[in-house]
C-alpha cells in the first residue's frame, strides 16, 4: 500500500504518513494497525506527538454502539465523509473525543484514539502536554498525559476546531504517522462505557491495545444510563 513521505513529522520511531487508502479499509483492520502510529499536532504554542497505545473500532450504521448507527446527523456528518479525516466531538458537553474516519464515503466507521504515550517532540512537546494537562486538572506522571480518550485531546490541543483534518496531509496541523511494522502484542476486549449489544464481548470486541503498555486506560464497564447515541 502506498505511503508518502514521512516528512517533517516528530516522534522517536521511523513512521511514514500513510496515503488515504491506507484509511479507506474494513475500521477493524485499520484500528490494530493504528497501534503504534503516531499523532502530532501543530499549534503557536508549539507542536506535541503521542505514540498512540489503545484504540476502539466502530462500524457505522452496522455498529449499534457507533454515533452514526441511526444515520446522519450534523454531530457526525464527518463520519460519512472521506477518510483519513478526524472526526472530534464533544463527549456529555465536558470534553472533546478524537477518532479517525475509515472505510468508503457514506460508511461512517472510525477509530477512537482512546490513549496515548507522549513522546515530544523532544523536552519541549512532553513540557506543553503536561502544562495542557494541569491547566485542566491533575496529571499525576506523564503515564496520564494521554492516558484516556479526553486526556488525549487535551495533550494534544484537539477541539472541534479540528473535526474534518486531513491527517494524510504531511504538512497539515494534525498528521498522523504509521511505523512500517506492527509495534508488539495487540490484545482485545470490549470497548469501554458502551451500553446494549454494543458492548458485549462476544459480538464487539473492538477495543485494541499493546500489551503491556502502561499508558492504556482502564476498562469500565456502561453504567445502565450511559449510551454512545
Amino acid at each position: 500500500m502506498e505511503r508518502t513521505s514521512a516528512g517533517a513529522v516528530p516522534g522517536d520511531a521511523p513512521v511514514t504518513v500513510p496515503a488515504r487508502e491506507f484509511f479507506d479499509r474494513p475500521v477493524v483492520d485499520v484500528a490494530r494497525e493504528l497501534l503504534g502510529a503516531t499523532l502530532t499536532r501543530r499549534t503557536a504554542d508549539g507542536a506535541v506527538t503521542l505514540r498512540i497505545t489503545e484504540v476502539e473500532a466502530y462500524d457505522g450504521t452496522n455498529d449499534p454502539g457507533s454515533h452514526a448507527f441511526r444515520g446522519p446527523t450534523r454531530r457526525n456528518e464527518t463520519m460519512f465523509g472521506e477518510p483519513g479525516h478526524l472526526y472530534v466531538y464533544r463527549h456529555l458537553g465536558l470534553h472533546y473525543c478524537a477518532n479517525v474516519v475509515c472505510g468508503p464515503p457514506g460508511t461512517a466507521s472510525a477509530v477512537l484514539l482512546r490513549a496515548g504515550a507522549v513522546t515530544g517532540p523532544g523536552p519541549e512537546g512532553v513540557a506543553l502536554a503536561r502544562a495542557r494537562r494541569l491547566a485542566s486538572g491533575v496529571a499525576r506522571t506523564d503515564r496520564d498525559l494521554a492516558r484516556g480518550p479526553a486526556r488525549l485531546t487535551v495533550a494534544l490541543g484537539l477541539d472541534l476546531s479540528d473535526d474534518g483534518a486531513d491527517v494524510t496531509d504531511p504538512d497539515g496541523d494534525v498528521v498522523l504517522g504509521v511505523p512500517p511494522a506492527p509495534s508488539g502484542t495487540v490484545l482485545t476486549g470490549p470497548r469501554v462505557g458502551v451500553s446494549g449489544d454494543g458492548g458485549r464481548a462476544d459480538l464487539y470486541p473492538w477495543r485494541f491495545w499493546l500489551d503491556g503498555e502502561p499508558t492504556v486506560s482502564v476498562y469500565r464497564a456502561a453504567t445502565p444510563r450511559r449510551t454512545r447515541t
